[in-house]
C-alpha cells in the first residue's frame, strides 16, 4: 500500500494537557497543526486523573457531609456508597469536558489524528500508512502508573491509579503503597466512602514534596479520621489470600486488606516510539529538555510529564504541562519566552484537609542557607473556616530583613485545610512577583472568606497582627 505523507508546521505527538495546549496556542498564532492522540483527548489528566479523581473527591465530601450534619442542625440520614452512580456522575463530568475540549480543538481548525503515532524522523511522525511532516515535532506522550521490580498490578487485588477509578464497589479494606499526591487522594476517598484504609511510605513523612508542617498537620488530621500509615517503612512482598492481599513489609510485619494500590509514581511514555533512535536524549525513560522545553534534537521540543528537566525538579502536574505547552508554541512561533520557574507552580493535593503551597519549604530554606522570618497562622482564627468546621493553618516564609528593615520577598506559602486549593493562586502571585509581606499587608481581603488567611498571615510578618497573637 503507498505511503500517504501530510505536511504540516507543527506536529504534536500526544493529546493530553501538554500537547493540546501546545496545539490550541499554535493554532491561534496561525500555525498549521496536527495532533495525534492514540485514545481521547485530554489524556491522563481529563480521562483518567486530575478531574474523574476530583469528582471522586467531591462524592466523598458530600458522603462526609451527610455524615456530619446533625452537628449542624440538620437531619439527614446516610444510607450509603452506590458506586456504580458515583461511577455515572463522574463519567458524566469527564464526558461533558471531553466533548467541550473536542469541540474547542476543531474550532481552531486543528486536524485530529487517533492511532497510535510514532516518530520516524526529526520531523515526522507515522500512524498507520501515513507520515504526518513538519518543521517542529512536539513530544507530549505523558506517563502512566509505574510499580515496583518485582511487583505485578493484576488489576484486581493489586491495582493502580486507573484500575481504582473504574473500582464498581467500595472496598471494605485498602492497603495504599505510597504517601504521595495519588496515595493520599485515594486514602481519603476510600475513608470517607467507609474503607479501613492504612498507607504505606517509606519516607518520614505523607507527601514528601510538601512542608514537613503541612505533612504533619495532615498526619494528625487523618490520624482522627481513621485513616493508619506506616512511615519510613519498605515494602517486601504481596500475596494473595483468602481476604485478598497479605502485604508484607519491611521488617516481617505483615497487613491484610482487600486490595492493594500501588501509588508509587508514575513513568514516561516514551518505550517503542522511536525517540532514541532518532536522536533525542533519554534519561531513565524520560525526555531531556532545557528551561525552553528543547530537547537536544533542534526540530523536536517536549512537554509535560514525558520531561526531565536537569538540576531542576519537574513537577507531573497538568498546569505545568498546559504552560509548557504554550511556551513551546510561543517559541516556535518566534515569540519571546521565558523560563518556568518550578517553584512559582502551586501544588495542590485535594484530600480532606487539602494541602496547597507554593514556593520553597523549609527544608529547601536550610539546603540554601537562607535567613528567614515566617508565621504559622491558624485557620481556627478566621471565621469562615470555623463556620466550616475545618482546622489547619496559613505558613507563610519571607527573607529576613537587615539592619532593623522589615521582611524582604514571600519565598514560600503553605496551607491546609478545606478548601485552601482555591486560594493558593493568590500565593502564586505573592511568590511570582517577588511581593514583601508590606506589600500585601496593604491588600484588603473580603470578610468572611478563607482568604483573608493569607491576609492576616502577612499582616502579622509586617509587624501589624489583626486576629492573631504569637
Amino acid at each position: 500500500m503507498a505511503e500517504g505523507i501530510s505536511s504540516y508546521d507543527i506536529v504534536v505527538l500526544g493529546g493530553g494537557s501538554g500537547g493540546y495546549a501546545c496545539a490550541l496556542r499554535a493554532a491561534e498564532l496561525g500555525k498549521r497543526v496536527a495532533l495525534i492522540e492514540r485514545d481521547r483527548v485530554g489524556g491522563t489528566c481529563l480521562h483518567r486523573g486530575c478531574i474523574p479523581t476530583k469528582a471522586l473527591l467531591h462524592a466523598a465530601e458530600i458522603a462526609d457531609q451527610a455524615r456530619e450534619s446533625a452537628k449542624f442542625g440538620v437531619k439527614t440520614t446516610f444510607e450509603g456508597i452506590e458506586m456504580p452512580s458515583v461511577l455515572s456522575y463522574q463519567e458524566s463530568v469527564v464526558d461533558r469536558l471531553w466533548k467541550g475540549l473536542q469541540s474547542t480543538i476543531a474550532s481552531r481548525k486543528i486536524d485530529t489524528i487517533i492511532g497510535d503515532g510514532r516518530l520516524v524522523s526529526p520531523t515526522s511522525v507515522r500512524v498507520n500508512d501515513t507520515v504526518y511532516e513538519a518543521g517542529h515535532v512536539v513530544l507530549a506522550t505523558g506517563s502512566e502508573p509505574r510499580s515496583l521490580p518485582g511487583l505485578d498490578i493484576d488489576g484486581t487485588r493489586v491495582i493502580t491509579s486507573d484500575d481504582a477509578l473504574r473500582l464498581d464497589r467500595v472496598p471494605s479494606s485498602a492497603i495504599v503503597l505510597g504517601g504521595g499526591v495519588i496515595g493520599v487522594e485515594f486514602a481519603s476517598v476510600w475513608r470517607s466512602f467507609g474503607a479501613d484504609v492504612t498507607i504505606v511510605e517509606m519516607l518520614p513523612q505523607l507527601l514528601p514534596l510538601e512542608d514537613e508542617s503541612s505533612a504533619k498537620a495532615l498526619q494528625r488530621m487523618f490520624r482522627r479520621r481513621g485513616i493508619s500509615f506506616q512511615l519510613n517503612t519498605a515494602f517486601e512482598s504481596v500475596k494473595h489470600s483468602d481476604a485478598g492481599v497479605t502485604v508484607t513489609l519491611g521488617g516481617g510485619k505483615t497487613l491484610e486488606a482487600e486490595l492493594l494500590l500501588v501509588a508509587v509514581g508514575r513513568g514516561p511514555v516514551s518505550s517503542g516510539l522511536g525517540y532514541e533512535e532518532n536522536g533525542v536524549a533519554i534519561n531513565r525513560g524520560f525526555v531531556v529538555v532545557d528551561d525552553l522545553c528543547r530537547t537536544n534534537v533542534p526540530t523536536i521540543s517536549a512537554v509535560g510529564d514525558l520531561v526531565t528537566t536537569p538540576g531542576q525538579g519537574h513537577p507531573q502536574l497538568a498546569h505545568v504541562g498546559f504552560a509548557e505547552g504554550i511556551l513551546v508554541a510561543e517559541r516556535v512561533s518566534g515569540l519571546d519566552v521565558h523560563p518556568i520557574d518550578y517553584a512559582g507552580v502551586p501544588r495542590i493535593t485535594y484530600s480532606d484537609p487539602e494541602v496547597a503551597s507554593v514556593g520553597l519549604t523549609s527544608a529547601q530554606i536550610a539546603e540554601r542557607g537562607l535567613e528567614v522570618v515566617e508565621v504559622n497562622y491558624p485557620l481556627g482564627g478566621n471565621g469562615k473556616s470555623v463556620i466550616l468546621q475545618t482546622q489547619g493553618s496559613a505558613k507563610v516564609f519571607a527573607e529576613a530583613g537587615s539592619d532593623g528593615s522589615g521582611p524582604g520577598r514571600v519565598l514560600g506559602v503553605h496551607l491546609v485545610g478545606s478548601r485552601v486549593g482555591e486560594l493558593i493562586a493568590e500565593g502564586q502571585l505573592i511568590y511570582n512577583w517577588d511581593a514583601e509581606p508590606s506589600d500585601v499587608a496593604q491588600l484588603i481581603h473580603p470578610h468572611p472568606t478563607q482568604s483573608e488567611i493569607i491576609g492576616e498571615a502577612h499582616l502579622a510578618l509586617a509587624g501589624k497582627p489583626l486576629h492573631f497573637h504569637a
